[in-house]
């Protein structure tokens, strides 16, 4: 890190113009990335999502994508087989080559009562955002002027339809990356006092440019997903600004000690650039995970999840100390905020928590396994029609009707069944509990090859609804027909992606172990780095689940009901994120403390100056973070919805009861122990711990017995010569352990 520094501020200008050269290609590159991705979720090799294909091939339409429905009639004006006939052909007319169905000459499609039938039509799919964008106002035409021309009301439902009515169409990532830029630039300006909050922000604004540029490489290798758009943007904002906040709260505290620009710049990479350096390759680490999952859709958000990590390591590793090194003095001004990075309130709550060690883990232990509980009753799916309904509109009121007429809410997502043998196919799937209806009409053919689609009573995204599902397709396949549809892939991705967890999931523990024992020389202290982080993750699932899929809150803070389940992919996507990002301020703190305790500190005065010195900084970075994800939690999609939900949650719950009082009451607790490591030959003991209780200031000295620039107390003649003297003190004492 110390040859880094050097090349740094030898070669200042040189990066900076390296830097603004990549950032403008990549402000090119963007637009040309973004519309480049693609809107596949495709899983090669997997029998549901095959015979999609197969389908699609086939007869153009259906598959995995969702019929459209034409609601005819209502309790008041009944419709007959004749106006029922005369919609059919005027949705055959308006979409060419749909594959349509109606109650006309399909009785299962009309209502028991009578007073409602359905006209299901499975349009040609167009690809990109809105693969029925054409289809659907087509549609709606034909509804309205039916209905005009018959005198019986026709709706236009569906799933795409739900969403395309309960505003789900694009957003303006721009403008998302602009609002969360803002938030952070307030919670900056707070913590400097001063124009250096412009810094992170530049940083962050060279280190997105500069990944979309990677990413527009990217999709000229390998389909990339459309959803990796908002998470390099608003992941890669709170990432890169986490990182330059860390070092420029280590220059800011550097020059505090009386330090030359210089010598400041060297001694903030040397310290927080190291933790910046192992907390990037952790995150990158978790991410890149997703590469050997066989979903390549989870494997473009790998490779992204990768790049934007590592870029904003560099930023921060680079353009920041050579920014600081031309532009840092001048932007102090005016300077409202003290480099001392000492915090009252965080020395009480550090001073609090090591005093009462073991009743604050307990404590806290204790609330994240109540927050966890909820996960037992996990259900992976898509959102329901109630929860897409709940947004309003014509088609939330149609759908609402067809569930009420006893059709069976599982008619928005039919089991596609691909057989030689539709009759017998029919026969048996009909008795199979759960199901409420089964149809093939005679045109759904290709030669040998028929179609038959069979829909559950319950919605296919509840519980009850997916067992009815997957007993369809386990008599389906009995008869020797191939079975797709949506709830078929869905089982499918759970199989390919969940099967194969636990080995990825080990493999990314076992690599951030061996990163984090070397960062902090230790064995315990990453292994209690690892529970927590589980226990963290559990939580936020937990919550996650409590909110979305049980529903208490979410009117209040969407504006919609609970999704009903937690869309397939949302589970692996936020471990590999969350992994990471939440060990950052772990990191952050441990790095801390074992600095600390290497310049002579006790365990439990180390901890106590540990959270005293980076409560303020993690409790910021949290903060900008947790405003990305807001603005992510913005973008129409539920599923993306859902995700920032978690990944806000999960952020709040590390920075607080994590790092604040769970992560620095076990090191208390453990006392020794926590630097036990067999390549290190540790001190003879802990010297006898003050009496925490009287630590009356973050700066005294028995809080604070650390070397002059570790603690800025004191004030040197020669800032650089004290550089080296701090580098050559530290170097000697590892050597002496070692």
């Amino acid at each position: 890190m110390d040859t880094l520094a050097r090349n740094v501020v030898e070669r200042r200008r040189w990066v900076i113009a390296a830097w603004v050269l990549l950032a403008a290609l990549g402000g090119f590159g963007a637009s040309q990335a973004v519309s480049a991705l693609s809107y596949e979720f495709s899983l090669p090799g997997q029998s549901g999502y095959e015979t999609n294909v197969d389908i699609v091939k086939q007869f153009g339409s259906g598959g995995s994508a969702a019929p459209v429905l034409l609601v005819v009639g209502d309790r008041d004006r009944p419709a007959t087989d004749d106006e029922g006939q005369r919609v059919a052909d005027a949705a055959s007319a308006a979409v060419p080559g749909a594959r349509i169905a109606g109650f006309a000459d399909q009785p299962a499609l009309r209502s028991a009562r009578g007073s409602a039938g359905v006209v299901m039509v499975y349009p040609r799919q167009t690809g990109g955002a809105e693969p029925y964008g054409a289809a659907l106002p087509a549609l709606e035409k034909v509804a309205a002027e039916t209905s005009g021309r018959l005198g019986v009301p026709v709706a236009v439902t569906g799933v795409d339809a739900l969403v395309a009515g309960g505003g789900g169409g694009g957003v303006d990532i721009l403008a998302e990356t602009i609002f969360g830029g803002v938030g952070a630039l307030v919670v900056l300006a707070l913590v400097f006092g001063s124009f250096l909050a412009l810094m992170p922000i530049a940083v962050a604004a060279a280190s997105i440019l500069t990944t979309f540029l990677m990413l527009w490489g990217l999709t000229a290798i390998t389909d990339v997903s459309f959803i990796v758009q908002y998470l390099l943007a608003l992941i890669g904002l709170g990432v890169a600004i986490d990182y330059a906040l860390l070092i420029v709260t280590r220059w800011r505290e550097a020059r505090g000690d009386g330090l030359d620009d210089v010598a400041a710049v060297r001694h903030a990479i040397v310290t927080a650039g190291r933790s910046v350096l192992f907390s990037g390759l952790t995150v990158a680490v978790s991410l890149a995970a997703l590469i050997a999952l066989p979903v390549p859709f989870l494997r473009s958000i790998g490779f992204t999840g990768l790049l934007i990590p590592l870029v904003s390591v560099a930023a921060s590793l680079t353009l920041l100390p050579a920014l600081l090194l031309v532009a840092g003095r001048r932007l102090e001004w005016p300077h409202r905020r003290t480099t001392d990075p000492d915090s009252r309130l965080w020395h009480r709550v550090g001073t609090a928590v090591v005093k009462r060690r073991w009743l604050s883990a307990v404590l806290a232990a204790a609330v994240l396994v109540v927050l966890a509980l909820p996960l037992t009753g996990l259900n992976l799916s898509d959102p329901t029609n109630d929860s897409l309904a709940s947004r309003g509109g014509p088609a939330a009121a149609a759908i609402t009707a067809v569930r009420d007429s006893g059709l069976g809410a599982g008619i928005t997502k039919p089991v596609e069944v691909l057989t030689t043998s539709p009759d017998r196919v029919v026969d048996e799937v009909r008795s199979v509990p759960g199901v409420a209806a089964a149809i093939s009409p005679p045109q759904w053919a290709r030669g040998d090859l028929r179609i038959v689609d069979v829909w559950t009573r319950d919605d296919v995204s509840t519980t009850e609804g997916a067992d009815a599902a997957a007993r369809i397709r386990t008599v389906a396949e009995r008869a020797g027909a191939s079975v797709g549809g949506a709830a078929a892939q869905n089982a499918d991705f759970i199989s390919a992606v969940y099967g194969n967890a636990w080995w990825i999931i080990g493999l990314i523990v076992l690599v951030t172990f061996a990163l984090l024992a070397r960062a902090l020389r230790s064995v315990i202290l990453p292994l209690k780095a690892l529970v927590l982080n589980v226990v963290s993750l559990a939580a936020a699932y937990g919550i996650t689940v409590f909110i979305w899929q049980d529903g208490f809150g979410t009117e209040l803070l969407f504006d919609q009901q609970s999704s009903g389940a937690i869309t397939v992919w949302i589970p692996i996507a936020v471990f590999a994120f969350l992994f990471g990002l939440s060990m950052d301020y772990e990191v952050f703190l441990l790095s801390r403390i074992r600095e600390e305790y290497d310049a002579g500190a006790d365990t439990d005065s180390a901890t106590i100056t540990g959270v005293t010195r980076t409560g303020r900084l993690v409790t910021s970075a949290a903060l900008i973070l947790f405003l990305a994800f807001i603005s992510l939690s913005r973008v129409p999609a539920t599923d993306v919805k859902i995700l920032a939900t978690a990944l806000a949650l999960g952020i709040i719950i590390d920075a607080t009861i994590v790092r604040g009082v769970l992560a620095p009451a076990l090191v208390a607790g453990l006392g020794r122990a926590n630097w036990w490591a067999p390549w290190v030959r540790s001190p003879a003991g802990d010297p006898p711990s003050p009496d925490v209780s009287r630590a009356d200031s973050p700066t005294s000295p028995a809080a604070s017995p650390t070397p002059a620039l570790a603690t800025g107390r004191h004030r040197h003649a020669d800032a650089s010569d004290s550089f080296e003297e701090w580098r050559r003190r530290i170097a000697d004492r590892e050597h002496g352990e070692s």
